[in-house]
């Protein structure tokens, strides 16, 4: 048996100094807590405001593709969940909600673990059950009962890195089989033969922070891209079950025109890949004290993965994902 690409997750973000542990791991970092961090006065006032947590699921399958997530920006919370049909090409459900000062959000210092937000319009909620985690979306226009099976799960990429103000962390699982269903405009779609993926990130973060960001997964291999504010700490592919980490990537594409082609590339040449998008969410917002400028397009990827070890390449083609160009002021 090969030994892992990378070092195996610390059990904390903080070394015995409090400061973070910086670097790319393999596992789950057991205690996702920074109060031990050094801090001047005026960072420990703004800490509560900079915290920022997330977890997000991507259902991708030959016929849809579903996403949802809650968001806790520290003052406030929100959440979303859509379904593309990729055989009509468009959104059937595209629902969010925000949460109202101080209350909304909640989601567990730990990865793949516990989170929910509730509101008229929108409940999600992440219930954890020994090996598996359980999902439920209520809304007017989509339901989803889904349960993910964490006993199998392929390498977990555990990220720490400076960021753009303090710290931040993130873990990135790669395929993850499901089952269950969602209920869309009278439809039934089976959640069999779809993959799972999952994003769980918990930092410090700016108050102006921007990213592009790409992800897609199949039962042989996968891959995680950003370009922004983690600098290559989280950019990985998955190979047949083995984790290796990519240098910095590269996202060539028109903001303006984000239904054209994307280019996509690392440094290091492991990775280069066309994405083709089918479908779009975009969201524009300006709440005076916050904003947002949001693009998620819904597509496929087509280039190659490089195993860096063998040096063999895997060809990638038609792989469902997303990719996103995403601005935030929180």
């Amino acid at each position: 048996m090969s030994l892992p690409a990378l070092p195996a997750a610390p059990d904390c973000l903080l070394d015995t100094r409090g400061l973070p542990r910086h670097g790319r791991y393999q596992g789950h970092i057991a205690h996702l807590d920074w109060q031990a961090m050094p801090l001047s006065l005026p960072q420990r006032l703004l800490r509560p405001l900079r915290h920022k947590r997330w977890q997000y699921l991507a259902l991708t399958h030959a016929d849809y593709v579903i996403g949802l997530a809650v968001v806790d920006v520290g003052w406030t919370g929100a959440a979303f969940a859509y379904l593309f049909d990729r055989c009509q090409g468009r959104l059937l459900a595209d629902v969010a909600a925000d949460g109202f000062p101080l209350h909304g959000a909640h989601i567990a210092d730990q990865a793949f673990a516990a989170a929910r937000f509730a509101s008229r319009k929108l409940s999600v909620r992440f219930s954890p059950q020994e090996r598996r985690l359980t999902v439920e979306v209520q809304s007017a226009r989509l339901q989803l009962a889904a349960h993910l099976d964490l006993a199998s799960t392929p390498p977990v990429l555990a990220a720490i890195a400076p960021a753009n103000w303090l710290a931040h962390s993130t873990h990135k699982s790669g395929a993850l089989h499901v089952s269950g269903f969602a209920d869309c405009q009278g439809q039934r779609f089976s959640l069999d033969g779809a993959v799972a993926s999952l994003d769980y990130s918990n930092g410090l973060l700016a108050r102006d922070t921007d990213w592009r960001w790409a992800s897609a997964h199949s039962p042989t291999l996968g891959f995680n891209l950003q370009q922004g504010y983690m600098g290559e700490a989280e950019n990985a592919i998955w190979l047949q079950d083995q984790l290796y980490p990519l240098s910095a990537v590269r996202f060539d594409f028109d903001p303006q025109q984000p239904m054209h082609a994307w280019q996509i590339c690392s440094e290091d040449g492991l990775l280069q890949l066309q994405f083709t998008p089918e479908g779009l969410r975009e969201k524009n917002q300006n709440l005076l004290i916050a904003s947002s400028r949001y693009i998620q397009a819904i597509g496929r990827f087509d280039g190659y993965l490089t195993d860096p070890r063998s040096g063999s390449r895997h060809v990638v083609q038609a792989l469902c994902g997303v990719t996103e160009d995403h601005y935030a002021r929180w």
